[in-house]
């Protein structure tokens, strides 16, 4: 069970990553939709979630502490969003990082090792790692989702299985779903 969780978080990790790339600075940063989130934004509050859940949460904090996190900032959400001195290579080296961390306490700890989360509330804070390591797969996925419509928004680039049908055929596909929904119009 432990490596078929790992594969899936394997996996969703390159996708988030590579929803950046041969896109420009701005493209990677800029919000698309009205919650602000954006592409370098979703990789840098993953960088915290492996940090913190499959690390610190476990004994296993990192050799520093993200600086969001250590100056606070983090709960004014300055997590989702990249600051103007955090190049694309700093925020997906500090990702990089976060998950051959993630990793190794995924090859050392069973599953059930118990685990403390400390920014939950006092007596809910008690779980295990492999609840957490569940929590990280599922909130990867999440965000990877996000990603991709956020990636489909900048350039038309969809998901994995964007290149089913040809242009033509996309607009064909649209086309037949926007109709099936106006026949639920009022008036």
């Amino acid at each position: 069970m432990k490596s078929e969780l790992q594969n899936y978080l394997q996996g969703t990790r390159a996708l988030m990553l590579a929803k950046l790339e041969g896109l420009s600075e701005y493209d990677r940063r800029r919000p698309l939709v009205p919650s602000g989130t954006n592409l370098l934004g979703l990789v840098k509050h993953l960088t915290g979630i492996e940090y913190v859940y499959l690390g610190t949460s476990v004994g296993r904090p990192p050799a520093e502490e993200l600086p969001w996190q250590a100056d606070g900032s983090i709960w004014g959400g300055t997590d989702l969003w990249a600051r103007p001195t955090e190049s694309t290579e700093y925020l997906t080296g500090l990702y990089r990082e976060a998950c051959s961390h993630s990793d190794r306490s995924i090859a050392d700890l069973d599953l059930d090792y118990p685990a403390e989360v400390p920014h939950w509330p006092e007596g809910s804070r008690s779980t295990t790692f492999g609840a957490l390591l569940v929590r990280v797969v599922d909130e990867t996925a999440h965000h990877a989702g996000h990603a991709d419509i956020i990636r489909e928004l900048i350039d038309g680039q969809g998901g994995k299985d964007s290149d089913l049908l040809d242009e033509t055929g996309w607009t064909e596909y649209y086309t037949t779903i926007q109709r099936a929904a106006e026949t639920f119009l009022d008036g």
